[in-house]
């Protein structure tokens, strides 16, 4: 597959659409944010050949997410677009830096936070975004790390009393979280990160992925976008994951839409993955069609409900950009945080 071509001017500057303007529907001219309906967003990136098959989407779309080529056209290719301008710049920012502070290290990868609630399809958006920045000029090197690794193992959430509440922020070894990130954007030559298995339900303690020093690091996960605990006396505690992201995005749709697509695809699973003799969910495969559903709707209700209106949700104004989602799962809106 051949890399995408560098956009507009030769700077790589983004330049402005041939026809039409981007829709600012919050505040006017006065919002931090500007708002794009798609066919807007898409005119962004309608001189970019699509660098991607029919059968790499296949592979790469998450169970239940319905996103195709078109979408990946109108709305993730853009986005692509906008993120490789970013990376650019902060290359041009190094040599800056470099120029004016004399002798500096080599410059640290480019981490992009892609956040989002249980069944939203954030991580079919991480890997369609680290295929289509895999593909453009200068940066082939992008690496994909979700932060399910970095969950307490599930004897250590059961002795905390934790196994109700997995996929909550104190779930996570948060300063395990935290060390990764801070050693990556340190420059570390290699970083080692858990392995997380949604089969076992758990960590597998003899596996590991090692991050060398990417030029961008997709970092995907429920809480990415949290900011720093508070400590006992109510007082800040320090950095948090967030401190470290150059680029954020928000996976975003409606509560009752989201619960609807988890109700789905856990009867999905039902009929694949929970079958598999290995699986922890093993259990739930033979549940009846309604019996199935009173189950996920519990685990709804009870976990990941709760996690997504206490923990995820107040997130989504921390993020640089926003992808909105309608009832069929497609991408209706997009707000940019503006410079």
């Amino acid at each position: 597959m051949s890399r995408l071509a560098p956009p507009g001017p030769a700077d790589g500057r983004l330049a402005e659409p041939k026809t039409g303007r981007p829709r600012a529907t919050v505040g006017g001219s006065r919002s931090p944010f500007v708002d794009f309906d798609r066919p807007s967003w898409a005119k962004l990136g309608e001189s970019i050949a699509l660098p991607l098959t029919a059968d790499e989407l296949e592979q790469i779309r998450s169970l239940g997410d319905e996103v195709d080529l078109a979408e990946v056209r109108e709305v993730y290719l853009p986005l692509s677009r906008l993120l490789n301008l970013h990376v650019q710049e902060a290359g041009r920012l190094y040599r800056a830096y470099r120029t004016f502070l004399g002798d500096q290290p080599a410059r640290t990868p480019f981490v992009i936070g892609i956040a989002g609630s249980v069944s939203v399809g954030k991580s079919t958006t991480a890997r369609l975004l680290r295929t289509l920045l895999a593909r453009w000029p200068h940066h082939p090197r992008v690496e994909l790390i979700t932060t399910d690794g970095f969950l307490y193992p599930n004897a250590e959430l059961e002795a905390r009393g934790l196994m109700t509440r997995k996929g909550f922020p104190e779930s996570y070894d948060r300063r395990a979280l935290l060390r990764f990130v801070t050693e990556v954007k340190g420059g570390k030559d290699a970083v080692r990160a858990p392995v997380y298995s949604h089969l076992v339900y758990d960590i597998m303690p003899e596996q590991s992925v090692v991050v060398r020093r990417p030029d961008i690091l997709l970092l995907e996960g429920l809480n990415v976008l949290q900011p720093a605990p508070p400590s006992r006396d109510g007082r800040a505690s320090g950095l948090a994951v967030s401190d470290f992201i150059d680029f954020s995005v928000y996976v975003d749709a409606a509560p009752d839409d989201v619960r609807q697509w988890y109700i789905d695809r856990f009867l999905r699973l039902r009929e694949t993955a929970f079958r598999d003799p290995a699986s922890y969910f093993r259990r739930y495969a033979d549940l009846d069609t309604p019996a199935a559903i009173r189950r996920a709707e519990h685990l709804w209700d009870e976990i990941n409900g709760p996690n997504l209106h206490h923990n995820i949700a107040p997130t989504r104004g921390r993020a640089t950009l926003v992808l909105t989602k309608g009832r069929d799962h497609a991408v209706t809106g997009i707000r940019l945080r503006k410079l």
